[in-house]
């Protein structure tokens, strides 16, 4: 890491000395301890006697005395040491300083962070300094981060709130402390939330936190559409948001038109990152303020203004084609203007090709289906199920007309293949069979935006003939919190056709 190699001189002077390096581990800190803490009882809790060496733990009830008794006096034993060696310094080989600050220290201990470890072993000058000045260029780093992670070496143990463990992080992965890094994570799988996940997210990215990342990723999946927090929209950038919408795992409240609405209000609070007011009124305000820029541009498609170019990698990842086909949502996005019509030309050709193919072939959907082709080109839908009782849905405009009725009923989904003469998205289709793959999950999720249950199926080809149905997911035996969110990936392709890109 970068700012591992900060303190490296650009040349050594001469020989490694003679006499022997830092010792290592905590039996050679202790005596350094033993050295300056008084006589007494600190001093005899800090090392177990010859007896207590000898024989085995106990099970029973003494023997979880005892254990508890070990655990008090090793913990009053490192606070009697950082108390004495870290906070007054008594003892002190080296003096290091950084921030404006001066901490004096020993060596012994500062070899347990791999950082100090290289500085104070082989020919770097810094072995045979009494005062070592640290260059911090990391900007995350700051002076009570740095105290925490040194007064960390003499206790073992240091208490982290949610609002400091970014710098914590930072100054731990400069220190090389892997201990303390572990912390760190685990703290923020405990802390996730929409007014953390942003900042979680750039620091395990920034300091090589893979799991930290899929995690924050995961919980922005599950929690940006459910969750209407405009502060979360504020805090979320271009890079992240192009992932998070490019990802067939994002949970959709209802169809993709939703997805491009979030998507306006995030760029109007991108832009106008002062906006305050009641949640109803942000929709309204966005249209407004859109409206406003059109007239100025006379006309001109936003994405195409200079304003707003930089927000086109994220509505690159919208699926248009499942937008364009509900007569509504067509008309709001003509009305907004902010999709050039270039990307839209393509797009209404190539779903009025595939509806004409749909309704006047014989072809029942895809036969050879790739996992790739689900998650880049399927349909996202979703809904929420708040209580455990029977309710039927349907999605708007899905595959051209094919009647799909979703069921919920004695804790179980059922997929039906109606055939009723009613308007339906584009019309109820004629022809008696489709097939369709699809995928269904299930969420639910704590307060925090945290999942405490996920359930999904495999990706599977569905043919229903008229009136049939099929189970698709039964929960009968399931640990089950309500609401539940369902979402879905469906996609329909015929033979012949090809997938608007």
């Amino acid at each position: 890491m970068g700012a591992v190699e900060s303190w490296m001189p650009s040349n050594r002077v001469g020989h490694a000395p003679e006499e022997p390096g830092a010792p290592e581990g905590e039996e050679e800190a202790e005596e350094v301890a033993g050295a300056v803490i008084e006589e007494g009882e600190e001093r005899e809790n800090a090392r177990p006697t010859t007896s207590q060496g000898r024989h085995k733990r106990k099970t029973g009830p003494e023997g979880q005395l005892t254990k508890a008794t070990h655990r008090k006096r090793a913990k009053d034993r490192f606070e009697s040491i950082y108390k004495t060696l870290f906070l007054r310094g008594e003892g002190s080989d080296v003096q290091i300083r950084a921030l404006g600050e001066e901490w004096n220290l020993h060596k012994v201990y500062l070899c347990q962070s791999g950082y100090f470890a290289s500085m104070f072993s082989g020919a770097w000058r810094e072995t045979t300094m009494d005062i070592v000045e640290l260059q911090m260029p990391d900007e995350n780093i700051d002076c009570e981060a740095l105290h925490e992670a040194l007064g960390f070496l003499y206790r073992n143990s240091v208490l982290i709130p949610p609002g400091r463990v970014v710098p914590m992080l930072a100054t731990a992965s400069m220190l090389q402390l892997d201990k303390l890094i572990q912390q760190c994570g685990e703290v923020m799988k405990e802390t996730v939330s929409d007014q953390t996940v942003c900042s979680y997210y750039c620091s395990a990215e920034s300091y090589g936190l893979q799991n930290i990342r899929a995690m924050c990723l995961q919980w922005l999946l599950d929690n940006l559409m459910t969750q209407h927090s405009e502060e979360l929209l504020r805090e979320i950038s271009l890079d992240l948001m192009k992932e998070v919408i490019a990802s067939s795992e994002l949970i959709v409240m209802e169809v993709e038109m939703d997805v491009y609405t979030t998507l306006k209000k995030w760029m109007f609070l991108q832009l106008q990152p002062t906006w305050r007011g009641p949640r109803r009124d942000l929709l309204p305000d966005a249209d407004s303020w859109f409206a406003r820029s059109r007239q100025e541009s006379e006309g001109t498609a936003f994405l195409e203004t200079e304003q707003g170019r930089a927000f086109v990698p994220a509505f690159q990842q919208l699926r248009l084609a499942y937008i364009i086909c509900d007569l509504p949502s067509a008309r709001i996005i003509d009305q907004d203007a902010l999709i050039p019509a270039t990307w839209l030309a393509p797009v209404y050709k190539e779903q009025w090709l595939a509806l004409l193919r749909a309704e006047q072939t014989r072809d029942l959907g895809p036969v050879d289906v790739f996992v790739s082709d689900l998650q880049r080109t399927s349909m996202r839908c979703g809904g929420r199920l708040l209580r455990d009782a029977q309710r039927t849905w349907r999605w708007a405009g899905f595959n051209f007309g094919w009647d799909l009725v979703v069921c919920y009923a004695n804790r179980r989904i059922i997929f039906k293949h109606s055939a009723l003469k009613k308007s339906c998205g584009l019309g109820v289709s004629l022809l008696w069979q489709r097939k369709v793959a699809f995928r269904l999950r299930l969420a639910s999720l704590d307060r925090a935006g945290r999942a405490i249950f996920r359930k999904q199926t495999e990706f599977q080809v569905l043919s229903l003939g008229k009136d049939e149905e099929l189970e698709v997911v039964n929960l009968e035996n399931e640990d089950v919190v309500f609401p539940i969110y369902v979402t879905c990936n469906f996609l329909y392709l015929p033979r012949e056709g090809r997938f608007p890109q």
